[in-house]
């Protein structure tokens, strides 16, 4: 289940995952004194809720084991001996290193603030190795309706999202979770896996046309039921009145404006085509993605060394001995939760074991 959350490629992570998996984790981390639990049963966070917990505790650990760290010397090449074609050096800005075997663990391009720039890339893309596509995921979208922009008070839980293209494979891009409303456009956990999906289209299609339901799962059938319950409540309650349980006020008067419904109008003055396109647009919302904010925000990157040309049970290269690779500089990306941090450590863990 976990690889099948990777997409076509996850299989490549079976060794990896052999090795380390999110049990082992939680036991090497135990091991280092870090107290982990399951809130919610399903991701794993250090009791204390805090990053530098867990970056104490690795620091730590290099201390204990005399592992030397050498910052601030940016990596220009990693040298190959011609003839043999294996790792030989290390060169950076300031010196060289000899070596027999080097770990990339550069990461792709997702929040350049944090020091991401995609130089482990350019580095291997030298040395002969095939970068597949690269775009930016996991990070909010824009949409071309303006609505959205009143509604920035409120998270809906429970939103699915779906593309509305009449493309077959497109219509299978599906992402349910709490979805939060922004200046721009939409954000939120059930945003960050669809934009995973999505960016690659957006590049393609400039606008890409998409359903949400923000009814809690609700649909067509569910909504008019609901309604013919409310309005035995009240046989002249207003449009706000019989709805103010499905959505927040600024959210319903938003959505109803948008197909010219007032909802201080009684329900039952409401024309039948108007019923019709309210327990539609209730339903499944129309939105437009046109936009997004591009590696600024984006907290992974999908896309990255092809798969093809390293080995899943050692990480090394195809191309180069000696050269081996661990995380998101390969062309492999889960969803939003936990599933990349499990990968690096799976990844690296293995590729640490070879060396």
């Amino acid at each position: 289940t976990f690889m099948q959350s990777f997409g076509k490629n996850g299989r490549f992570m079976t060794t990896a995952l052999n090795n380390m998996n999110h049990k082992d984790l939680m036991n090497f981390f135990t091991s280092l004194k870090v107290d982990t639990h399951i809130p919610d049963g399903f991701r794993i966070f250090p009791v204390t809720h805090n990053s530098t917990t867990i970056i104490n505790a690795l620091q730590d650990e290099l201390n204990r084991l005399n592992i030397e760290v050498i910052c601030d010397e940016k990596v220009i090449d990693i040298n190959i001996e011609e003839q043999t074609k294996k790792v030989s050096a290390v060169k950076t800005q300031n010196n060289t290193y000899k070596t027999k075997n080097i770990l990339l663990a550069t990461g792709g391009l997702g929040y350049p603030k944090l020091g991401a720039s995609g130089d482990g890339h350019t580095i291997v893309k030298n040395l002969g190795h095939t970068i597949t596509k690269i775009y930016p995921a996991m990070m909010p979208l824009d949409t071309k309706e303006t609505w959205v922009s009143k509604c920035t008070a409120h998270t809906i839980a429970k939103v699915t999202i779906k593309v509305n293209l009449p493309n077959r494979k497109l219509k299978k891009l599906t992402a349910t979770g709490d979805l939060i409303f922004t200046k721009k456009g939409i954000r939120g956990p059930v945003v960050l896996d669809f934009a995973r999906e999505i960016t690659p289209y957006i590049e393609e299609f400039k606008e890409v046309p998409i359903l949400v339901n923000l009814t809690k799962g609700m649909d067509e059938n569910d909504i008019i039921q609901y309604i013919k319950k409310e309005l035995i409540k009240s046989k002249n309650g207003k449009v706000v009145d019989i709805l103010k349980d499905i959505l927040p006020y600024t959210v319903l008067f938003e959505i109803l404006s948008s197909i010219d419904i007032n909802i201080q109008e009684l329900y039952k003055n409401l024309l039948g085509t108007k019923k019709e396109k309210l327990i539609k647009i209730l339903a499944w919302t129309p939105l437009t993605i046109n936009g997004h904010d591009g590696f600024d925000k984006a907290m992974i990157t999908r896309g990255g060394v092809s798969l093809k040309e390293i080995d899943p049970n050692s990480m090394q290269s195809k191309v180069i001995d000696g050269l081996y690779f661990a995380g998101e500089i390969l062309d492999l990306d889960g969803p939003c939760g936990g599933y990349n941090l499990q990968w690096s450590f799976s990844s690296g863990y293995l590729a640490g074991k070879l060396l």
